[in-house]
């Protein structure tokens, strides 16, 4: 089925103001954020969600060592290092050595930063369910049909990031 190209060019602006609108959302939601750890005393300094992201990574995996942080959040050694050492200098997290192998460091998690992981799941578990309140009006069929949008979407996404 070929669709006219100012349907085409309708779904490219849509596209567009979603990334823009996207933006702006993931900017107020860290803020937000930033605001409900200030009420437990938390002063997160980083503008960086990347950092919270960090963080809920190791409260889900400690003791996890750098590398499988990298692994699992498909992020470059060296940003990781960087937030690490952020995250180590604010007392978010802490390192350690396991006994058998003396060489290398793990991450887990401090009494802080456990509160800004704790915080961090109360707030995807309330975007989650936004979100399956969103695509309830959907048929079954409209649904397998944005999953398979979604999925192709992702793929590109991770193409471009890649390269």
């Amino acid at each position: 089925m070929e669709f006219p190209n100012h349907f085409k060019g309708h779904l490219y602006e849509q596209y567009i103001r979603m990334l823009h609108l996207n933006e702006l959302y993931t900017e107020q939601e860290f803020n937000s954020f930033r605001q409900q750890a200030g009420k437990y005393g938390i002063d997160m300094l980083s503008n960086n969600i990347t950092s919270v992201h960090v963080i809920d990574c190791i409260g889900d995996h400690e003791p996890i060592n750098h590398t499988g942080i990298v692994e699992k959040m498909g992020l470059s050694k060296a940003g990781i290092n960087k937030i690490c050492s952020k995250l180590l200098e604010m007392g978010f997290i802490m390192k350690s050595q396991l006994n058998n192998n003396r060489k290398e460091i793990y991450f887990s998690l401090t009494d802080t930063g456990r509160h800004v992981y704790y915080l961090h799941k109360e707030m995807h578990k309330q975007k989650e369910e936004r979100f399956y309140q969103f695509i309830e009006s959907y048929t079954e069929a409209e649904l397998q049909t944005i999953g398979k949008f979604m999925s192709d979407l992702v793929a590109r996404a991770e193409e471009y990031s890649e390269k």
